[in-house]
């Protein structure tokens, strides 16, 4: 880490639809004091504009979806820290990214850091936004082994090692995508109950898109990061919960046709983990075949 303030490269991820909230966010990033931030908006297929002057803008023709909108990002930023923004969430705590970089600096193995996801209307925060398997108390700290991506952030060494985002995900699942690279990676996850991110409470599943890319991507999260042994067994567990657990045959269909999809199209980017990162994450309470 670099002499003097802890330095971050921040990225903003927009398509230009939340003017009034991305203003907010910003001059939340802003307003971060014991740190030194670079901040660009990436416009995922529009040009941002109205930014504050201290923001950088970077145009995306076309919508590339989440995890390549993010990546994208990276390369223009300076910093031995990156810390990713969704355009609907804020910062409440002006010293949030200072306690962050303190943490990353005092234990080296740490790896990522999500924090506390709070509805400001005070609406009941989802189960998905605890980023381990037994939900417990969501104000306790542990081990994180899926991840909410809205606010995440992580040494920027720690990014370039895991390869990044996924980009062909596109969107869903990206996030545990990259938590367990990190832990094949050798660091740990972590959710870090005592910081606070705002974001409204919103329904994921409105669309069909929405289930036939969860299916797909499931089935890529397998194939890209499980050894061979595992795969079947992961897909298998997803399918038989899914086919328990969804009541709309619409939405079920959508799922089965991601579910194909992701069987015929092979992702790119294989890094199978290695067997003691698989028994890590057992360890921390979710084996990665659930």
């Amino acid at each position: 880490m670099s002499v003097g303030l802890p330095r971050f490269g921040v990225v903003v991820l927009t398509m230009g639809q939340r003017p009034d909230d991305l203003r907010r966010g910003l001059e939340s990033l802003l307003g971060q004091q014991g740190v030194e931030t670079d901040i660009v908006v990436v416009g995922n297929g529009w040009v941002p504009t109205d930014l504050p002057e201290q923001v950088r803008a970077l145009a995306l023709p076309e919508n590339v979806g989440i995890p390549a909108g993010r990546n994208a990002g990276v390369p223009e930023v300076e910093g031995e820290l990156l810390f990713f923004l969704d355009d609907d969430a804020w910062l409440p705590d002006p010293n949030f990214l200072r306690e962050v970089a303190d943490r990353f600096r005092s234990d080296p193995a740490l790896g990522l850091i999500q924090p506390r996801v709070v509805d400001a209307t005070g609406l009941p925060s989802p189960r998905r936004w605890v980023p381990r398997l037994r939900l417990g108390d969501p104000l306790a700290s542990s081990p994180a082994t899926s991840l909410w991506e809205g606010a995440v952030a992580m040494p920027r060494d720690v990014f370039e090692a895991t390869g990044g985002w996924p980009d062909e995900f596109f969107y869903a699942h990206e996030g545990i995508d990259l938590v367990w690279r990190v832990w094949d990676a050798g660091r740990t996850p972590w959710y870090a109950a005592d910081l606070i991110a705002h974001h409204p409470v919103i329904d994921p599943a409105r669309h069909d898109v929405y289930y036939r890319l969860t299916a797909r991507n499931r089935v890529w999260l397998a194939r890209r990061n499980l050894p061979l042994a595992l795969e079947p067994v992961y897909v298998g567990t997803w399918i038989a919960m899914t086919t328990l657990r969804m009541r709309d045959r619409q939405a079920l269909g959508a799922w089965f046709s991601g579910l194909r999809e992701g069987i015929r199209d092979r992702p790119r980017g294989r890094r199978p983990m290695r067997w003691r990162t698989v028994w890590r994450m057992t360890r921390a309470g979710r084996p990665p075949v659930i």
